[in-house]
This record gives structure tokens, C-alpha cells and sequence, in this order.
């Protein structure tokens, strides 16, 4: 049951956590957790998690608030930190700011204060630095301006910077870098709005490159590096590099829509997201494409996954073709299409 003040005081409490639990990846982790026996206790802000099993508990927490996040973490001995916000609007710089790095030392603060076993910290691909023109980009990749279009990108890679501070505290931790994300049953928000794009028969292609992975790979290889003595590094999760206009086709042919067939050219891509930045002034709606997510849509990016299968001998990554039609089946049951 949502608590709007958390104090724990369970017989059997959880000794697991998961800030972020009603977002893609918190409640794919959340249902193979609790498939697996365990029990969890999964915190919130602005959307309930909707997730209901006995051996869940949810509480409504702020991860803004420190003393909150220090009353839930008590009696907790592991957790899964996949709260963030995912922007690329030039309004949202503040709050990815705030809630990406601050949000984040505070969770790691927290763990250190309550002596936690080990942290899982869900970052991005995005904190690399993953505009990089010929090379194939590695975990030993950094942000930098040069080399990202985005203030996302940026708060991630601080973000990261607080992880690392609290390794060097004595806190046990490891990080993983997602690509694209798709998965669940909500095409509203994150990577899965690509998947309405396409039913909606998006006619718009780029011919951008980028990294795609299956949020139950993402969630299991969370679990797997829990479970592991591997802390200290970072493992960069991606299944395949797919051309956006493939990822397009084949998502609206599962759906049995027409595929994408008008090229977006860098000049067409430059004119569209500042006739969007005039329109989003004068309505005050949120943008749909921003000078970011264009730039990001015509960058050919290849990601290199070679270490996590290293660290996880026995892991094998979902192909990206078997994610869509899963992720499609699943949309098609929530919307009745």
C-alpha cells in the first residue's frame, strides 16, 4: 500500500530496492524480482505504481527528499536505482538537472549512510557521448560538448560522477549504459513512442544509426550484476545497431501499417525542430522534436555491447525483431487495436 510518509515497520520486511518502479525499466524489474521470490520495496513520485503482489510494497517518495529516501532505505541491503527523467526539451534543463545528478547523489548518499550492500544505477548510452562520427563507442567513452547534443546526456553523465564518488567511499556499485528501450505496454513516453509513430503510418525516415535493447534484457542483467562481485565499472547494454528506417518498417509492418517513406534530410531536419521551437512558444505545448532529437535522429551510432557479454558469459541479448513483435502483441492487447 502507497504510503504518502514512509516509516517501515513490516515483520517480514523487503531488503530490496527500486526507486523509479512505475517507469519502463523499475516495473519490468519489479515483476521479474517478485517472480523470483523476493520481496520489494519500490518507491514513486508522480505516478502510482499500478504493479499489485504480495510480496510488493510501494511508497511514495521523492528521491529530492533526503530525509524520505533515508527512512525508506532503512532495513534495505540492495538497490536498483532506475528513477530519472528523460527530456530532450530545452524547458526541462532545470528538473533533468536536478533530478538526474542531485536526485542521484542523494540516493547514493543515502545508501552509504545506511550501509547498503550494493547499488545497480540505471544511467544511458546517452552519458558516453554517443555522437562520434567513425568510431564504435565503448564503456571507455565519456560525455564531453563535442561529442553530445544534449542536456539529457549531460545530467547522466554527472549522474554517473555521483556513482563513482560513492565507489570511492566504499559503496559497492555498477552501472549500466542503455540504448534505445523497448518493451512494455505505454507508447506514450520514452523509446516505446516510436512504436505509435509507426502505427499512426509516420511517412518520415532518417538515415540515422542507433543502438536497441529489450527492457527484460536490460532488467535481467540488472539482477545478474546484483547478484554478481562485479563493482566499480560500467556495461554499455545493446543488443543490435539498427538503421532508424528499418526500426520504423519493421515496428509498422508488425502493426500492418504502411512503413516510413519520405527521407528527412539534414536541411529538412534543421528547418522542422525550429518551425516546432516557434510553434511550442506560441501554444506553450510540449516538443515534439527539438534541435536534439533531430541531430540525434541523423547520427550513425554504433555501440559496442562486448563487455557485458564478457562479464556475463551465459547472458545472450533478445533480437531486436522478436522484441518488436513481443512489445507490438503486448500494445495490441493494452489499446485493443
Amino acid at each position: 500500500m502507497a504510503q504518502d510518509n514512509p516509516s517501515i515497520n513490516n515483520s517480514d520486511p523487503a531488503q530490496i530496492l527500486v526507486t523509479g518502479g512505475a517507469g519502463l525499466v523499475g516495473n519490468e524489474l519489479l515483476k521479474q524480482l517478485l517472480f523470483a521470490g523476493e520481496k520489494v520495496r519500490a518507491i514513486y513520485h508522480h505516478t502510482p505504481i499500478t504493479l499489485s503482489h504480495p510480496g510488493l510494497e510501494t511508497v511514495s517518495c521523492d528521491i529530492l527528499d533526503v530525509i524520505s529516501l533515508e527512512k525508506v532505505m532503512q532495513g534495505i541491503k540492495q538497490v536498483y536505482h532506475c528513477a530519472a527523467l528523460v527530456s530532450y526539451n530545452p524547458k526541462d534543463r532545470q528538473r533533468l538537472l536536478n533530478i538526474n545528478i542531485e536526485g542521484t547523489a542523494n540516493v547514493v548518499n543515502a545508501c552509504l549512510t545506511e550501509g547498503i550492500d550494493k547499488l545497480i544505477h540505471v544511467s544511458s548510452v546517452a552519458a558516453l557521448g554517443r555522437i562520434r562520427p567513425g568510431e564504435m563507442v565503448t564503456e571507455k567513452m565519456n560525455w564531453t560538448e563535442e561529442s553530445s547534443n544534449s542536456i539529457y546526456g549531460k545530467s547522466k553523465y554527472y549522474g554517473e560522477m555521483e556513482v563513482w564518488r560513492g565507489v570511492a567511499e566504499g559503496l559497492k556499485a555498477a552501472i549500466v549504459n542503455p540504448s534505445l528501450i523497448f518493451g512494455g505496454d505505454n507508447w506514450e513516453t520514452g523509446s516505446s513512442a516510436i512504436f505509435k509513430n509507426a502505427y499512426k503510418e509516420f511517412k518520415w525516415y532518417t538515415e540515422g544509426v542507433s543502438g536497441c535493447v529489450d527492457v527484460r534484457d536490460v532488467a535481467h542483467i540488472m539482477i545478474l550484476l546484483m547478484k554478481s562481485d562485479i563493482s566499480g565499472e560500467r556495461f554499455i547494454l545493446s543488443a543490435e545497431n539498427v538503421p532508424f528506417r528499418e526500426l520504423f518498417t519493421s515496428i509498422a509492418k508488425c502493426f500492418g501499417k504502411k512503413p516510413p517513406h519520405k527521407k528527412v534530410t539534414p536541411f529538412l531536419g534543421e528547418l522542422i525542430w525550429r518551425l516546432e521551437s516557434v510553434k511550442g512558444k506560441l501554444t506553450g505545448g510540449n516538443l515534439l522534436l527539438t534541435k536534439e532529437t533531430v541531430h540525434t535522429a541523423q547520427a550513425k551510432v554504433y555501440f559496442d555491447n562486448s563487455k557485458i557479454l564478457k562479464a556475463l558469459p551465459g547472458f545472450h541479448f533478445t533480437e531486436i525483431n522478436k522484441t518488436i513483435e513481443f512489445t507490438c502483441k503486448q500494445l495490441k492487447e493494452k489499446y485493443h487495436l
